[in-house]
């Protein structure tokens, strides 16, 4: 499994991560090109570069954005409609306008209003969207592997910024990382931006420890500032294995007394809908599957006056469950969202290719400890298999069944 660490010990600024990922991206040419799929932001409004520089004896690369634009107070919808109107692969345009939205909640829980309401001041302009969007690109020009991170160092002391002078971390910035480890270390300063803690919390799928497994590749990113510890933030993509992950999110291992399973924590996410077209659930069960859920099913239920209605539940990881009620709030006609934390039981497994009479197929295999304990063919590809054999189903998962034993 391909993943990306982000090892966070000195924070994480928006321009450091862009130029993080740049340094690993097979094929960087192609991220201007990329940028410029947003039409409503044009050569003339901005220039894009990245520059080596070298921070406390670490070499790394600089994102620059360069423009004569000064600030300006765009507001969701405005941000909403350059995403929108771009010609940026479907995902990255999902995955901008879902941290824009989480950035209108948290900017709107600090001032006391509402997201439609919130002006964007530093993250308004072209530098910071480009920024969180070009972030976005560089994951997908990646494939969009497994996000894991560090701990944030979230800095000390005090930031200036467009309301006056505020204590670090910043207020959008702590709220943006409610519910995620953070430390603070070295001298004071703003070392994670509200941009920064945005997309940390967007990306990463679980905060731990450098997990073990295969480094493939390395990149840094430089910020532009010079303190006792490196302006740096390093990202290693990693081959990683089942065993190999978080203890959040993976197996078990030894200092684990699980009898070969593993256990952890999820957050429940659950709406009662009387007034939805049955239709659009499977629209919204990709969205939500695509923006990180673990599971999502519908429940039928009987609501108040005998009026039957669809209970719409979402199991996310903890972290997740912020920007996954979002979601679901604007993909739906709920008007609220209940969330409980449940305790998971759960078998380890990993998805390999397999080479059947059938044809060459994906197969998950589940684990009981280090042993196998069943192998079931990937429903996609046995349907395509099937199909192309003129067998059924049934016919087709039968023959190949006793080539996939454990």
């Amino acid at each position: 499994m391909k993943t990306l660490y982000l090892d966070c010990f000195a924070g994480i600024a928006g321009d450091m991560l862009a130029g993080a990922l740049f340094e690993l991206v097979p094929h960087p040419e192609r991220f201007e090109a990329e940028l410029a799929k947003m039409s409503k932001l044009t050569s003339e409004d901005y220039r894009v570069r990245f520059e080596k520089t070298v921070k406390s004896g670490i070499a790394g690369t600089h994102f620059y954005v360069d423009t004569h634009e000064h600030h300006p107070h765009r507001g969701l919808k405005e941000i909403e409609e350059i995403i929108a109107d771009s010609s940026l692969s479907p995902r990255v345009q999902r995955e901008s306008m879902r941290a824009f939205a989480l950035l209108a909640e948290a900017e709107a829980a600090v001032h006391g209003t509402t997201p439609d309401k919130i002006h964007f001041h530093e993250v308004g302009a072209i530098d910071s969207i480009l920024d969180i969007v070009g972030a976005f690109i560089l994951v997908d020009m990646l494939d969009w592997p497994r996000v894991l991170s560090s701990p944030v160092n979230v800095g000390s002391g005090t930031v200036r910024c467009a309301h006056g002078v505020l204590p670090v971390p910043a207020p959008a910035t702590e709220r943006l990382l409610r519910g995620l480890p953070i430390c603070s270390r070295g001298e004071p300063m703003e070392r994670t931006t509200p941009t920064g803690a945005l997309l940390v919390r967007c990306l990463a799928s679980a905060f731990c420890d450098l997990p073990p497994g295969t480094v493939l590749a390395s990149g840094y990113g430089t910020g532009t500032r010079d303190s006792d510890l490196p302006n740096v933030l390093r990202v290693l993509l990693m081959d990683s294995h089942p065993s190999d992950s978080c203890p959040s999110d993976s197996c078990p291992s030894e200092s684990h007394p699980s009898k070969g399973v593993d256990h952890d924590r999820a957050a429940l996410l659950e709406s009662n809908i009387d007034d939805m077209n049955p239709q659009d659930y499977e629209s919204v069960t990709e969205r939500l599957f695509a923006d990180g859920a673990l599971d999502v099913w519908l429940e039928s239920i009987a609501m108040k006056k005998g009026r039957p209605g669809t209970k719409l539940c979402c199991l996310c990881a903890p972290e997740k469950a912020g920007e996954l009620s979002v979601a679901i709030l604007c993909a739906t006609t709920t008007q609220g969202v209940r969330k409980t934390m449940v305790d998971r039981t759960k078998l380890c497994y990993k998805i390999e290719e397999r080479t059947t009479s059938l044809g060459t197929m994906r197969v998950k295999t589940a684990f009981l400890g280090e042993k196998p304990l069943r192998r079931t063919p990937e429903y996609d590809d046995l349907k395509r298999l099937a199909a192309a054999e003129g067998l059924s189903l049934p016919e087709a998962r039968s023959r190949i069944a006793g080539e996939l034993m454990p």
